[in-house]
């Protein structure tokens, strides 16, 4: 049963450049036709009065703001939440469109006094075809979804970052999002949300984070993002967020499920690849099994090569 009343809650669209304009555009209007209303919709410029500009004047109905923090991700976010009016801040992808019951589903857990966070499932949109050898248990690697991740409300480490909804005076309490870790334009980083999570539960260990399915978002993939190429830069750079967040919390905590994903999700999506090809799905069944080796295989790489940076540093 709730033992509290549901917050009220301002979102968050974070942006960098012209190039998603329209994207932004489609984003702001999808939270305007929200069955449960935002208070607010706020709009961070991450260093580009440009762009700034052009959305003051598109979305009069909107507070649109310039990241006062460093650049990147971290800093743009900390400034939308810094200026809330909502008991609740919800963050959406620059680059997607929420579901019209989006805020009402993502929201329903805070009737719980101990959910602190929130964060929904994404639906991918693909611009150009899906690559046939794309395995879907590396979704998170084009921002959706994958498969492995909970089909029911459950309690997780961390939501992902562009669907996700967060307690205004818990998110003040721990320092905001950190800077120097996560995505600074286009450089395929993360791991900000990992890190704010990581920090509630130890400052709280009460707390709960919880995934809320039913709240759905979808979410553009560029064809830029269908390339091996990226898929290769991505796992790698995915290596050195975690091991810049097992510095900062240790690796027991920021790969905690990592490990879980590596046990059963991967050797899982390998064998179903396999199981493919013996059916005469040649070049996806290989494929993705193939994608899946080299995408732990970069992981691994790219942790192991922050590590010993991080050693020599030091």
């Amino acid at each position: 049963m709730p033992d509290v009343p549901l917050p009220s809650t301002s979102v968050v669209i974070c942006c960098y450049t012209e190039d998603r304009t329209e994207q932004v555009l489609e984003a702001a209007a999808s939270v305007a036709r929200q069955s449960f209303a935002a208070t607010e919709i706020i709009v961070v410029c991450d260093h580009n009065p440009t762009l700034e500009a052009v959305l003051h004047t598109a979305l009069p109905d909107c507070r649109v703001i310039p990241n006062r923090e460093t650049r990147g991700l971290s800093g743009a976010r900390n400034s939308g939440a810094r200026i809330a009016k909502s008991d609740v801040v919800s963050f959406l992808d620059d680059d997607a469109v929420a579901s019209d019951d989006w805020l009402e589903r993502l929201i329903e857990p805070f009737a719980d006094s101990r959910v602190t966070v929130v964060g929904g499932a994404v639906d991918p949109i693909w611009a150009s075809e899906r690559p046939v050898w794309f395995p879907d248990e590396f979704g998170w690697v084009v921002g959706y979804s994958h498969r492995g991740v909970p089909t029911q409300r459950a309690t997780v480490r961390n939501p992902f970052g562009g669907n996700m909804a967060i307690r205004v005076e818990a998110l003040h309490a721990v320092g905001g999002f950190r800077s120097g870790i996560g995505r600074v334009g286009t450089r395929p980083v993360g791991g900000e949300e990992t890190d704010v999570c990581i920090r509630l539960l130890r400052a709280r260990p009460e707390t709960l984070v919880v995934f809320e399915p039913s709240a759905r978002i979808a979410h553009h993939i560029p064809a830029s993002r269908t390339t091996l190429r990226y898929f290769v830069a991505r796992c790698y750079h995915e290596g050195i967020s975690k091991a810049q967040l097992a510095a900062y919390s240790g690796a027991s905590r920021a790969l905690s499920e990592e490990r879980r994903y590596v046990r059963h999700v991967v050797p899982e999506a390998v064998t179903r690849g396999v199981q493919a090809a013996f059916r005469g799905q040649v070049a996806s069944g290989l494929g993705k099994a193939g994608a899946v080796v080299t995408g732990v295989g970069v992981f691994g790489v790219g942790y192991l090569r922050q590590s010993v940076a991080g050693e020599l540093w030091r």
